[in-house]
């Protein structure tokens, strides 16, 4: 079984976010959705709230788990015993981080490969800053939410 880890800080999951999940699903037999506590990210919604959101969104796609996770992505991939890692990119400047970032965990762990999956152009330009900031400011972000996840915040 091809299985990949997609992790990320989800604060919130978008429809970006989604979409690199879809399409990821043609590659891979499972993705473990990993939801990571960053410091460089001050966070909107409670970790635990992201995860039960979205395993409760994907509660009926037994291709699709969700874990939380605080350790490198390297070490939590090894943990969850998958060789992929996935990625979403949606600019140049994303596309310098995650080539970075690769390197990096290439150099870690030469056994994991990172796998980016380039995000489709009408969803190039949303991303989870754009969203709180939205959110802070009393906008209605549905538009940019996968149709059904919900947070209890």
């Amino acid at each position: 079984m091809k299985k990949a880890i997609f992790p990320g800080s989800f604060d919130p999951f978008t429809l970006g976010h989604a979409d690199i999940v879809e399409r990821g699903l043609q590659l891979f037999d499972h993705i473990v959705i990993a939801v990571g506590y960053n410091e460089e990210k001050r966070g909107w919604i409670p970790i635990a709230e992201r995860v039960r959101a979205l395993r409760e969104f994907y509660k009926d796609e037994p291709r699709i788990s969700v874990e939380q996770y605080n350790t490198l992505t390297v070490d939590f991939a090894r943990e969850q015993g998958t060789p992929f890692i996935l990625r979403g990119v949606r600019s140049h400047k994303d596309y310098e981080y995650e080539l970075q970032m690769a390197e990096i965990n290439r150099e870690l762990a030469p056994d994991i490969e990172t796998v980016a999956l380039f995000t489709t152009p009408e969803l190039s330009s949303l991303s989870s800053s754009i969203v709180r900031e939205l959110a802070h400011f009393c906008r209605d972000i549905r538009n940019w939410l996968p149709k059904g996840l919900t947070y209890n915040v």
